[in-house]
């Protein structure tokens, strides 16, 4: 299965092993992550689950009962007493977190130091593979989809494999065993960590089942040649090891890498082939080292089309890998520490939604399935929450989680989350737009779509006559106090009002029913401030923080689409000033590819540029093409890795049922190119997308008979689409139309 090296642009290179863990090369199967730094001698393979989160107490936390309290929250805010229903909205507690993810432990190959020629790691995003090569001698790793196993061969002479769980940030409440032993006339290497008694699971497990000429030596195994090593991981509530099941399933496996590739790339090559993208990137410049590249970039003042062509296909890569058991967690599937920043959770308010960006429109529906997953896992918990903060029907979401469970207790007067109201309707969005994209049916999403609008039916009050959201969250900020200082508690949270609209608007669709009809047309509308801005609050008097990270209230630009330049001109360009007035902030990843996400759909290319031009010179970017939160490579987050190819698509194509935009942004450093594979709301593929020099031709094939308008810069023209059947269409260098 690996004849040759992969091509180019679907593999990254290095000529050095990662000197930190941040920068060791990456696979995964949506369950479980490998990180693989490359060291030839002192090899240190970090083995990584989806589940496994450290217990700190919060296991069975429960959202704050506040329900009774309303009118005295509703009347502090209306007073401007905002910061006192702050201190309200937290049920009087202290700030707490989701339980932390972490790393399992690390896998270690030692061997006697030699010489080292031709050092060289390469990733292929194709398989999934990662391979560490010198002077004649090869490690291959990847993460099996088809068999649920972390797979590694060894063809490097004599060397003795352990495990350890000496990883940074090991809190000393988490204690490790390791021992090697034979079983069967197997050489199994087994790993256990055991978490401290505050609630929650009980522990961790590893069996590594070692395949050639082993033998086990107290805690580790001497392997004298060829070796394949087969890992599964595991966790338990409960004392009762899942040892020998472990092992069984290892010894019944395949027992050679070839076969176990094989199974593999079946389910893995697929869904990452579906969609490309070529810039039309010099040969030279693809055979780049991955170091080559990112550094040219810093220094380059335009945007490098060889380095955007890279990360679009990682980041499609990292995606899937990253999907499977459960969506992208803040650091995907991957920690190397066990400090990961915000408890290296599911953060929802912004950062899960932008990572799944371009999962739909990128034909990724595994990842969307994932997202499912977890939603469906939690709706229970977000009745409860909604039924104790609101008293109200329907569902409330929290601002974060730990994949264990979805009940709101993270909370605190500068982050009230209890009154973010807008949290449900975003995470079931991706669930929506699938159905939009692939035609399937919606079946217990459209239930869950309607509960959304149900609770916002019984959150609503009047104020003075008027329908108002009171309390109401534009996450993470609020508007400013007599001292400047933002206070987040407001009323009518422009995120939150078009939540309540389009969770409306969407609830009659999917279920027929008008019962929302009349309270839709309550609701407050959106208001344009002073500057000519789509303002942060439809309400009266609030004076925005303009420096923030978030874009919250341009939520009807993106994602939901409402707001658009071709239907609601004035709110677009109000849209468009909201986003220009706004500072940067700290240069946070998933700010500043918000604002691309938004700045697309306002079809302002220069501005979508600007803002990719402001994540990939900003050295946020890992030799493994793992992304950082912030500038300088700090705080390893694959928010930027994620989210970047949902930008590029959207820059270069947009949909909605009716009519297709083919580059509706294109940034102008991005003069020619071609992608493919893109899938559309409509239920249309765009199987070829080419521009060049005045010029876009496309080729569109939909799913059931349609006509549908499509636009580019250089003209448009209303297509009738067959079913199954590629039509093209052309504008620029010569008359549009189709042929």
């Amino acid at each position: 299965m690996t004849c040759g090296p992969p091509p180019a642009a679907h593999r990254i290179w290095d000529d050095a092993p990662a000197v930190d863990w941040p920068d060791a090369f990456l696979t995964g199967n949506g369950e479980y992550g490998l990180m693989v730094p490359g060291e030839p001698h002192a090899e240190r393979l970090v083995l990584n689950h989806h589940r496994f989160v450290l217990p700190n107490g919060t296991h069975d936390a429960r959202a704050p009962q506040l329900a009774a309290l309303l009118p005295r929250i509703r009347e502090l805010v209306l007073t401007g007493r905002r910061a006192e229903a702050g201190e309200l909205l937290t049920g009087g507690r202290e700030l707490t977190w989701t339980q932390p993810y972490h790393p399992g432990f690390a896998l270690t190959v030692d061997a006697a130091p030699t010489p080292v020629r031709d050092y060289r790691r390469h990733t292929d995003f194709r398989t999934g593979e990662v391979v560490v090569s010198w002077s004649g001698r090869r490690r291959r790793s990847f993460v099996s989809r088809a068999d649920r196993l972390v797979v590694t061969h060894l063809d490097q002479g004599g060397c003795v494999v352990g495990a350890t769980g000496d990883l940074p940030g090991r809190p000393d409440t988490v204690h490790y065993d390791t021992t090697a032993y034979r079983h069967d006339g197997l050489v199994f290497l087994r790993v256990r960590g055991r978490y401290p008694d505050v609630g929650g699971a009980y522990g961790f497990e590893g069996v590594t089942l070692v395949r050639g000429d082993a033998e086990p030596a107290g805690d580790r195994v001497l392997v004298h040649g060829p070796a394949l090593l087969t890992t599964v991981l595991d966790r338990t509530r409960s004392p009762r090891w899942r040892t020998a099941a472990q092992e069984r399933r290892l010894a019944a496996g395949p027992d050679d890498y070839p076969t176990l590739l094989a199974r593999h790339v079946a389910r893995h090559t697929g869904p990452y082939r579906r969609v490309d993208l070529d810039l039309a990137v010099p040969a030279a410049d693809r055979d780049l080292p991955v170091g080559a590249l990112t550094a040219r970039q810093v220094a380059a003042d335009r945007l490098d089309p060889a380095l955007l062509e890279r990360l679009f296909h990682a980041g499609r890569y990292l995606l899937f890998s990253a999907s499977g058991v459960l969506p992208p967690r803040l650091t995907g599937i991957w920690t190397g520490s066990w400090d990961a920043a915000w408890a290296g959770d599911f953060t929802t308010d912004a950062n899960l939604n932008l990572q799944l960006a371009g999962a739909n429109v990128g034909a990724l529906p595994e990842v969307t399935a994932a997202h499912a997953r977890l939603v469906r896992a939690q709706v229970d918990h977000w009745r409860d929450n909604a039924r104790a903060v609101y008293g109200a029907r329907g569902l409330l979401a929290p601002s974060r989680t730990d994949g264990e469970h979805g009940h709101l207790f993270h909370v605190h007067p500068h982050w009230p989350f209890t009154a973010w109201l807008a949290g449900a309707h975003w995470l079931l969005h991706p669930l929506y737009e699938h159905h939009q994209v692939t035609g399937e049916p919606l079946g217990e999403v459209a239930g869950w779509l309607a509960e959304v609008a149900d609770f916002f039916t019984d959150v609503l009050t009047d104020v003075d006559g008027q329908p108002a959201l009171v309390p109401s969250y534009s996450p993470e900020t609020g508007p400013l106090d007599d001292t400047g200082r933002p206070v987040p508690v407001a009323v009518n949270a422009t995120m939150d009002v078009a939540a309540a609209r389009h969770a409306m608007t969407v609830a009659a669709e999917v279920t027929g029913s008008q019962r929302w009809a009349a309270t839709r047309d309550r609701l407050p509308g959106y208001r344009i401030d002073e500057r000519g801005a789509l303002a942060e609050w439809a309400w009266p008097g609030y004076r925005p923080d303009d420096d923030h990270r978030h874009v919250s209230h341009l939520y009807p630009v993106w994602p939901t689409g409402e707001v658009d330049p071709d239907d609601t001109p004035e709110l677009a360009a109000a849209a468009h000033r909201a986003l220009t007035v706004r500072g940067d902030e700290d240069g946070s990843a998933h700010g500043t590819l918000h604002r691309a996400l938004v700045a697309a759909r306002l079809g302002d290319g220069p501005l979508v540029g600007a803002y990719l031009r402001r994540i990939v010179a900003a050295d946020m970017f890992f030799r493994s093409l793992m992304s950082a939160h912030n500038p300088g490579r700090v705080t390893y987050n694959a928010d930027a890795a994620h989210t970047l190819p949902a930008v590029l698509i959207e820059a270069l194509v947009q949909s909605r049922p009716g009519l297709l935009r083919l580059l509706p942004a294109l940034p102008p450093d991005l003069t020619r190119g071609t992608l493919r594979g893109v899938t559309c709301r409509g239920r249309i593929t765009v199987e070829e997308l080419t521009w060049d020099e005045g010029r876009v031709t496309a080729r569109l094939v939909a799913v059931s008979a349609q006509r549908v308008r499509v636009r580019s810069p250089y003209g448009d023209a209303v297509c009738d689409l067959p079913a199954g059947t590629a039509v093209r269409v052309a504008f620029g260098g010569r008359p549009a139309g189709t042929g």
